[in-house]
């Protein structure tokens, strides 16, 4: 009788999610704007779209996009036993979140957590109470500081490598989104928006893919996690185009702010990572933090010039 009840709420909040989702707004007064997730964050193609769409539709917010995300991490606090060939455990958000926010001070938070919660394996009660435990102590955090935080359900994972963990991230994204209505969550929901492009794709090419290893989008894949994140906050303009170069050429200097945002998040979240610090071996050791935030304000200020 669970498992059926389970599943009718599975099928009632996927389907819902694919109507209008809700319009959330960034406060007047947010500068700081900060980012927290996995490898898929780090990685940051939707990053980078959502801040140089964001500075294009309004060129005079002082804005400051800060990407600390952390491949391998988790926010269940969980790893699989002999994770990267035994080298290390799975870093999990907790170990750093205090000194993230002490050092960022951020105005506003996105967190894109969960590829990694259900460590790869199928679905089981244990690692989902932790999945849930450690996205609900984060939002208590949050809400102690008085930050406002927007929830992203996480990426959808590909069936054709392997459907049981396909189906813990369908779980995972339903009771995110349930969070909405249960205890005022603000969230928005990437998974399945992706899923659903994925299937309609596969319709006509069953070869299709949007991420080749079935766990990280590559950047058409990150372009529909901006598109919907940017619908999500009452944007529209362009946010038709299946990929991002034609939508950012229907800017004037689109495509150049694009460009010094890559630049800028390239030089700043190794910097941010590592003056924070972190327990994740063989990441690449930023420059110090002081010198990556003189750059960064250097590009700030073309990217300024160009929207004028």
């Amino acid at each position: 009788m669970y498992r059926i009840a389970s599943i009718l709420v599975i099928i009632f909040l996927s389907l819902s999610s694919l109507r209008a989702q809700d319009t959330y707004f960034i406060p007047q007064t947010a500068e700081k704007i900060l980012f927290l997730g996995n490898s898929i964050t780090y990685g940051g193609h939707y990053v980078n779209y959502l801040e140089s769409y964001l500075r294009l539709r309004n060129p005079e917010r002082k804005w400051d996009f800060v990407n600390v995300g952390l491949p391998s991490e988790t926010v269940s606090g969980l790893s699989e036993e002999g994770h990267a060939g035994g080298k290390f455990p799975r870093p999990d958000l907790h170990e750093r979140l205090d000194r993230i926010l002490e050092a960022v001070k951020p105005d506003f938070i996105f967190s894109c957590y969960g590829m990694n919660d259900g460590i790869y394996l199928p679905f089981d009660e244990g690692r989902f109470s932790a999945y849930k435990k450690g996205l609900e102590k984060l939002q208590q955090k949050a809400d102690q500081l008085d930050i406002p935080l927007l929830h992203l359900t996480p990426p959808v994972y590909d069936e054709k490598k392997d459907p049981a963990y396909a189906n813990v991230l369908n779980i995972y994204s339903s009771w995110l989104m349930s969070k909405k209505y249960t205890a005022g969550w603000k969230v928005i929901d990437l998974h399945w928006p992706m899923q659903k492009f994925l299937e309609d794709e596969r319709e006509a090419h069953p070869d299709f893919l949007l991420a080749a290893d079935g766990i990280h989008p590559g950047e058409q894949g990150h372009w529909i996690m901006a598109k919907t994140l940017l619908k999500a906050l009452g944007e529209q303009q362009g946010l038709e185009e299946k990929f991002p170069e034609p939508a950012f050429e229907g800017f004037y200097n689109g495509t150049e702010v694009l460009s010094l945002v890559r630049e800028k998040q390239g030089i700043t979240k190794d910097a941010w990572l590592s003056h924070i610090g972190h327990e994740r071996p063989g990441m690449k050791v930023g420059m110090p933090l002081s010198t990556a935030l003189s750059r960064s304000a250097a590009l700030i200020a073309e990217i300024e010039k160009l929207l004028r």
